[in-house]
């Protein structure tokens, strides 16, 4: 069961069309995991065509409304929300649009970072982020960061735990330059990650910030 979710802003700005290529597909790929958020997706986009076809001009009201529709929606069981086809492929590591990026690129080919961990970088048009998978070995941390920036990380398979919470397939954390972590990969699986960030992680280690800029990371 899925139990960290896309925030708000995020799922709004998706659905607006707002959003670099590189969060849309993260977005995107735990939508697919996920039916929670893709039913609040989907009143949020009823809510966005009723206030297109409505016209409303005067701000407070649609803040109001807004606010009041907001509230209804978390309060509600967003699942029996709107009716959502079954994905035919639930089991599926890589799920669409993520697949057909995987692909594009050439297939899954990992890249060797050390101590068993690996990253594929994804090519997008989006020169705001970087998008790529990580792959933790189990029971293995990464080396201690925080964030320039956010970072997104979408769990595919396998867990991990951090200072924060576990997360496992589906599960997405949001991090920032406030946050400083040591995911670690729980035992018994490879824990393989999406992650989308907006510049390098700010490693504590002074050996990692030395050969940081040979990763890519």
């Amino acid at each position: 069961m899925i139990k960290h979710h896309l925030d708000d802003d995020m799922l709004q700005q998706y659905a607006a069309g707002t959003l670099g290529e590189g969060w849309s597909v993260a977005v995107a790929t735990h939508l697919a995991l996920c039916p929670a958020c893709r039913s609040k997706l989907s009143v949020l986009e009823s809510i966005g065509g009723y206030f297109i076809e409505s016209e409303t001009t005067d701000e407070a009201d649609v803040s109001q409304s807004w606010e009041s529709l907001k509230a209804k929606i978390d309060a509600s069981q967003i699942n029996r929300a709107v009716s959502i086809e079954k994905r035919t492929n639930p089991d599926l590591t890589f799920p669409e649009p993520l697949k057909t990026y995987i692909h594009e690129a050439g297939g899954l080919k990992w890249r060797k970072l050390g101590r068993g961990a690996a990253q594929m970088i994804i090519p997008t048009g989006d020169e705001t982020t970087t998008l790529r998978l990580l792959k933790i070995p189990a029971g293995q941390p990464v080396p201690e960061h925080s964030h320039r920036g956010l970072e997104l990380t979408l769990v595919l398979d396998g867990s991990f735990s951090d200072e924060v919470s576990s997360f496992a397939r589906g599960d997405i954390e949001m991090a920032d330059d406030s946050l400083m972590h040591q995911p670690k990969a729980d035992v018994g699986k490879d824990c393989i990650c999406l992650a989308v960030t907006e510049a390098p992680l700010r490693f504590k280690s002074r050996f990692m910030r030395f050969i940081q800029p040979a990763l890519g990371i």
